[in-house]
């Protein structure tokens, strides 16, 4: 006898070409979270792979009418947990509408579909001599979508900014089923709110995005590299703080500790050296003699901070290999164990302070804690490493992952400043924001999703 499950999911096919809905337990369970380690998710009711935005539409509304939460979902590279499924919900995967669709090179925009690959994006637009700055360090496998979900920022943050800072324009179902467009493809315009930046960043709690236009900047010249090897973590701290007193523009500044370039030299036999304690990684795209004299400030910063070693590179291949291990720390230190992701964003001036206490939290509760950040903007990824299935160690960690969230707020931070809150900084969100911004969080919301489908209980604390 069919379940009122099944029945309901029936009914959802009955609306969509033939195809687009799984609702087969083994279909299902590649879809069930993303890669925020420990976030809690439930069993879907079904996944919807649509193909078109009025498709979409079509499954809002459906959801609307059945009272059923909606989760969108992208490559599923987040580390928050905002793209879980939640129990008897519908995920909507946007892997079947990853087409770029325009790109005028004249206006310097591309128009998109959200599940196009953030890398393979950047690889099409180079072909017009432009360039698409947001780069996560998840940029070959995350999607476009995902990256508007989370306002995703990246190794170029510091110099660029973030996803919001390209994002012109959006396609979007409403929380009632509705298609419109938000923002516009002209270089200027003021006219009404900015619906754009309120949707960015949203992690699908406000509206469907099935349409993307980003801005494109010029392709940057080669960059220099400047590296600085650190005995300590907050010596390396403390030439952020002074790279951000000089007022130079890098175009990236990295920190890399000893235990992320062990493990993933030990991955990918790269020939790291992990004599430093922390390494610095910091680039200039500036040209000419702009270039040189912003090059000579990295490595005068890095010396004065205590730096064992600072000089520009002469080896391109060395430079790119640094590089690359900052983007490979991540999925290298996941073979180790389960890894509790931070992304706690402080000013700059502090990093050094904040650094410090991040290793006095590990010691306390006796975990391992490896450290990679976009040092230059102050997004500080603490990587909390705990062996598989050691539960006293998971509990430790939840600990310090709290601790440090305490720390960045004390040091006028944020709890997030690209992962996005999902499910697992609710509590920290919560200390954060005051009330009355809490209140015009859950006003926009209901405005915006009146039937509470769009990804209920993630990225804004309940009211009080």
């Amino acid at each position: 006898m069919p379940t009122s499950e099944t029945t309901g999911a029936a009914t959802l096919e009955a609306r969509l070409p033939a195809g687009r809905v799984l609702t087969a337990q083994a279909s299902l369970a590649g879809y069930l979270h993303d890669e925020g380690e420990w976030a809690v998710y439930g069993d879907p009711r079904a996944v919807v792979r649509p193909e078109s935005t009025q498709e979409v539409a079509e499954v809002v509304r459906w959801c609307a009418e059945t009272g059923t939460p909606l989760v969108a979902r992208g490559a599923g590279t987040g580390l928050s947990g905002a793209a879980n499924a939640i129990e008897g919900c519908v995920v909507v995967s946007f892997e079947r509408m990853n087409a770029v669709l325009e790109v005028n090179a004249a206006e310097r925009w591309a128009r998109v579909q959200p599940g196009v690959v953030n890398d393979d994006l950047r690889a099409q637009v180079a072909q017009h001599g432009l360039w698409y700055p947001p780069d996560p360090a998840s940029s070959p496998w995350s999607t476009i979508g995902g990256n508007v979900a989370t306002n995703a920022g990246g190794m170029c943050g510091v110099k660029y900014g973030v996803t919001r800072d390209y994002v012109l324009e959006l396609e979007v179902v409403t929380g009632t089923g509705e298609i419109t467009r938000l923002g516009t493809r002209t270089a200027k315009g003021v006219a009404g709110y900015n619906l754009v930046g309120l949707i960015v960043g949203s992690e699908g709690t406000l509206a469907v995005v099935t349409e993307v236009v980003v801005r494109l900047r010029p392709l940057p010249p080669a960059p220099i590299t400047v590296a600085g090897m650190f005995d300590s973590l907050v010596d390396a701290g403390r030439a952020v703080a002074l790279v951000a007193e000089s007022g130079i523009s890098p175009s990236a500044l990295e920190l890399v500790d000893r235990h992320c370039l062990k493990a993933v030299d030990d991955w990918k036999h790269m020939g790291l050296s992990t004599d430093a304690n922390a390494v610095l990684i910091g680039r200039t795209d500036a040209r000419g003699e702009q270039g040189e004299f912003e090059a000579a400030e990295l490595a005068r910063c890095f010396e004065e901070a205590g730096a064992s070693v600072a000089a520009v590179s002469a080896d391109e291949q060395e430079s790119e290999a640094l590089y690359a291990a900052r983007r490979l720390a991540y999925p290298a230190l996941e073979r180790l164990g389960p890894v509790l992701t931070e992304d706690v964003c402080v000013p700059r001036a502090k990093v050094p302070d904040v650094l410090a206490r991040i290793e006095q939290i590990a010691a306390a509760h006796d975990v391992l804690i490896a450290n990679i950040a976009h040092a230059g903007d102050g997004n500080l990824h603490p990587l909390i490493i705990t062996e598989p299935g050691d539960e006293a160690a998971k509990a430790r960690a939840h600990a310090a992952f709290t601790e440090i969230i305490d720390a960045a707020l004390a040091a006028g931070g944020t709890v997030s400043g690209e992962h996005g809150v999902g499910t697992l900084k609710l509590d920290g969100l919560a200390k954060e924001l005051p009330p009355a911004s809490l209140a015009l969080h859950h006003a926009v919301k209901h405005a915006l999703d009146p039937h509470g489908i769009l990804n209920p209980g993630r990225a804004i604390p309940p009211l009080p």
